[in-house]
């Protein structure tokens, strides 16, 4: 039930194109996949958190499932986010990704009641019993409230199905940790979520990342995380601060916590990929945060 060849890279959470509340934009979602390819992605991984995956109905989840395999076709691994929680939902899912021809899906804690680590322990492992393909790990806390600490990893990471660990958090110090208790299982990977810590841990021997800018400009990332893992710190340093140039500006457009959300799916809308329109309760950005994002596109130069 491992992967063929453990996934590294770049595998971007694929932003779900939505024509409103409950309907896929198909024809948008077909350029997205292939706009995102063609910058020589390592993996597609929908239905994360930047697919807005809680907020779909369960009809669109399993209708981007079957696109993204279907015109994927295994020209990348394709790694489907199964969070829910209902146990039986997340199950289900997962067998619909293996019947489409999926690769692994990820998993994080379920987001309502909040299970101490004893308990998500016994979770994950009646979970993988249930599970038809690799499963990997994923350490949620700003939205599940719970932190999936370092010995719980390294507990899980000895089960068969479990292939790494998607980490959202942000702590580099979390990293160190969970690398350290796993120096010695080569084939678990590390996959980081913010993108702006993706060069260092990269550097550190981290596998790669699971970044949301990669919608936008998918080869920017490849070529940060190549020149990182060859050790080309110059290019590194340089296509670093590309990637924070992106973060201080394109990212913080807007008041609220959806603002990255927004931006994205506003970037793509601009670029035009795809529709913005964005999952209740959120909308999408109006004509001002529209312009100013227009603005910042023209002069990025990615």
């Amino acid at each position: 039930m491992s992967m063929k060849v453990p996934l590294s890279g770049i595998v971007p959470p694929v932003v779900t194109p939505l024509l409103n509340r409950d309907s896929l934009d198909e024809e948008g979602f077909e350029k997205l996949v292939e706009h995102i390819l063609a910058g020589g992605v390592h993996g597609l991984f929908v239905l994360g958190t930047t697919g807005e995956a809680p907020s779909l109905g369960y009809n669109v989840r399993s209708e981007v499932v079957s696109r993204a395999c279907r015109q994927v076709n295994k020209r990348v691994p394709v790694l489907v986010g199964i969070t829910d929680t209902v146990y039986s939902e997340s199950v289900a899912l997962a067998k619909k990704a293996a019947d489409c021809g999926a690769d692994a899906v990820v998993l994080a804690p379920p987001y309502y009641f909040s299970a101490g680590q004893p308990e998500l322990i016994e979770y994950v492992q009646h979970m993988v019993e249930d599970l038809p393909l690799p499963l990997f790990l994923y350490n949620m806390p700003g939205c599940t409230k719970i932190h999936m600490d370092p010995e719980t990893v390294r507990h899980l990471a000895q089960l068969d199905k479990v292939a790494g660990l998607k980490d959202s958090s942000g702590n580099m110090v979390y990293f160190h940790k969970c690398r350290e208790l796993l120096k010695d299982n080569d084939d678990f990977r590390f996959l980081v979520g913010p993108e702006e810590l993706l060069a260092e841990s990269v550097l550190l021997g981290g596998h790669g990342g699971v970044c949301g800018g990669a919608n936008m400009f998918p080869q920017l990332y490849v070529d940060l995380y190549n020149a990182a893992k060859s050790g080309d710190l110059a290019t590194t340093r340089r296509l670093h601060q590309k990637v924070i140039e992106i973060s201080n500006t394109v990212y913080r457009v807007g008041k609220h916590g959806s603002s990255f959300l927004k931006s994205v799916k506003t970037v793509l809308n601009l670029m035009g990929i795809c529709n913005d329109f964005v999952s209740e309760p959120f909308h999408r950005f109006r004509t001002s945060e529209r312009d100013i994002i227009q603005k910042l596109l023209d002069s990025l130069e990615v």
